[in-house]
């Protein structure tokens, strides 16, 4: 028995054979001469054309099959295309290097860019940018890279390039083990999408792999809510493993059949349920567990991959496919949330001592207008077919921040008309991640729809903690009285103006702080998709009247700890 450790990145526990997989990629490359130069770079323009083609008609399949995965093709086919790589390989190809070699290294410095920024999620693209330009190798010399499975897997690799991943047969996928990547990463994506299990980054993981006897009917289990991955386990492990895998196919199948149950109080009080998505491939995942809507469609993903910003069109085909997955929930689109600490090439930040408390996010908007006009024309587009598409503005401090977000949209609005578009109306709103904008709410309650608060930030702005920060992680319980008093203040406030307040930090899919929440007043909480179940099944056991007498007390309280064992012991057992 083998086993390693790595991050849990789809939910589930798959039991099978395993298939250590090495897709076939392109030779080294070489050096060529200066009289070579001119055929070498069509032969790239070739190549670079035929890999677009390649990814375009991936996007079809997948979207023809109604698999939302197709964005991420989309956009591989577009980053194929981009001037920046293929200009950077061109110069390569002058310096005497051949279209392998040139692509690769073009596609090398672009991701080591990437990776230098220090973000995750800029660090997991970094993968599109490799994978696309494997497939643009594989072209020049001929190579067939797509892989086959015989019988039901488990597949272990390094890592899984986006496009194999996507080609992989689902009915034969049983699950999937990386040595590298990251729960951001878009293999990662794909398995939460089929609801693979999937472990990442788990180190040793290929040397644990190996079989030297060449037997074929060993198994390997992989726990995608532990992170462990156990190969040949021995009949304790096995047993146990088998216990958990038997609980955890349970629990997704308890978690399908009440997707449809409302999350309503003992007592009567009805509570919306809405997910947190980061791409219109999770709204599948999200409408099948019962999502009511989107509370957060964070709009990142389309800004981060590329040396340009994305069109109006490609923005407005996303907010579509959202909206539609949906229909007819409301879908909350959150504008452009970036700064110093997730930067973009083609938007330059200044660097900021503490990025976290600079010029981020709709701060942004004093000095690149257009960005976000851009995105509130594609979101009233999105709307024209009646759906209820809404806009929040992140960072927000005070009225005067409104008034930005407001005047944005208003020149949205006039520019859309002025173009003959069709468009529909969006509700605006906030964000309430800082804590002046709780204590100010009142001063533009009365210009906004709705608002939402993200937790997360807002408690590390109450308590001065990074949240990225380990040694703080006793100040990161989101139950700490003093958030509590603010989301308390907020939701009077709401409530006085006939304000919708809903929850999207990952406080909504903790379900004993949920249950505060909803003694607080809060009965509209977003959160990630695999938190639905365990979310609605505590609010189903609960009594509201219970719950607004404990989160009355709970402000009064001394540490979270306190506050959490109290709504803890309220929680359904199993």
């Amino acid at each position: 028995m083998r086993t390693v450790h790595g991050i849990p990145a789809s939910t589930g526990v798959a039991r099978g054979p395993w298939v250590v997989l090495a897709a076939a990629s392109a030779p080294a490359g070489g050096r060529i001469s200066a009289a070579d130069v001119p055929a070498e770079l069509e032969r790239l323009t070739v190549a670079r054309d035929e890999a677009a083609a390649e990814l375009e008609a991936l996007a079809d399949e997948l979207a023809r099959g109604g698999s939302d995965e197709a964005a991420i093709f989309e956009a591989q086919a577009m980053m194929a295309q981009d001037s920046t790589l293929f200009d950077a390989a061109a110069a390569a190809i002058r310096d005497g290097h051949d279209g392998i070699a040139a692509i690769r290294i073009a596609a090398t410095g672009v991701a080591d860019q990437l990776r230098a920024l220090g973000d995750e999620l800029l660090a997991a693209r970094a993968a599109d940018v490799l994978d696309v330009a494997e497939r643009i190798a594989a072209r020049l010399a001929g190579v067939d890279r797509s892989v086959v499975l015989d019988r039901p897997s488990i597949v272990v690799a390094d890592d899984i390039p986006p496009s194999i991943a996507a080609s992989l047969p689902r009915e034969r996928l049983l699950g999937m083990a990386l040595e590298s990547g990251s729960a951001t990463s878009h293999a990662a994506i794909l398995a939460r999408a089929f609801g693979i299990p999937a472990v990442v980054g788990a180190a040793g993981l290929l040397p644990a792999a190996q079989v030297t006897d060449g037997a074929s009917d060993r198994v390997a289990v992989v726990d995608g809510d532990s992170g462990e991955v156990v190969f040949e386990p021995d009949a304790s492990a096995a047993a146990r493993l088998d216990a958990r895998r038997a609980a955890a196919d349970d629990a997704a199948r308890r978690a399908l059949e009440e997707a449809s149950l409302p999350a309503v109080t003992r007592d009567g009080i009805e509570v919306t349920l809405l997910a947190n998505i980061g791409t219109p491939a999770e709204a599948e995942r999200a409408v099948a567990l019962g999502a009511q809507g989107v509370g957060l469609f964070r709009t990142e993903f389309l800004f981060v991959e590329r040396s340009a910003p994305p069109t109006e069109e490609e923005q407005t085909e996303a907010n579509r496919a959202v909206v539609s997955a949906f229909s007819p929930g409301p879908v909350t689109i959150r504008l452009l949330d970036v700064g110093g600490d997730k930067p973009i090439p083609w938007l330059p930040i200044p660097q900021e001592a503490n990025p976290f408390l600079g010029v981020r996010a709709l701060r942004l908007a004093g000095e690149r207008p257009e960005v976000f006009i851009t995105q509130l024309r594609a979101a009233m587009r999105a709307a024209a077919d009646g759906g209820r598409v809404k806009v929040m503005a992140p960072m927000v401090a005070d009225a005067s921040d409104v008034a930005v977000l407001l005047d944005l949209a208003a020149q949205a609005r006039a520019a859309l008309v002025a173009d003959g578009l069709a468009h529909g109306e969006v509700a605006l709103g906030v964000m309430l991640e800082i804590p002046s904008a709780v204590l100010v709410a009142p001063s533009f309650f009365d210009r906004i729809a709705f608002a939402s608060l993200g937790t997360n930030d807002l408690l590390q702005y109450t308590l001065a903690a990074d949240r990225g920060n380990a040694a703080l992680e006793r100040y990161r319980d989101p139950v700490h009285p003093a958030l509590l008093r603010l989301i308390d203040s907020a939701a009077k406030d709401a409530s006085e103006a006939g304000v919708e307040l809903s929850v999207c930090g990952e406080m909504g899919g903790d379900p004993a702080a949920a249950l505060a929440l909803v003694g607080l007043g809060v009965t509209v909480l977003s959160m990630a998709s695999s938190s639905l179940a365990p979310v609605r099944r505590a609010i189903r056991g609960a009594d509201a009247a219970t719950l607004r007498a404990m989160a009355h007390e709970a402000l009064g309280a001394t540490s979270a700890a306190e506050v959490r064992a109290s709504f803890e012991e309220l929680l359904p057992v199993g």
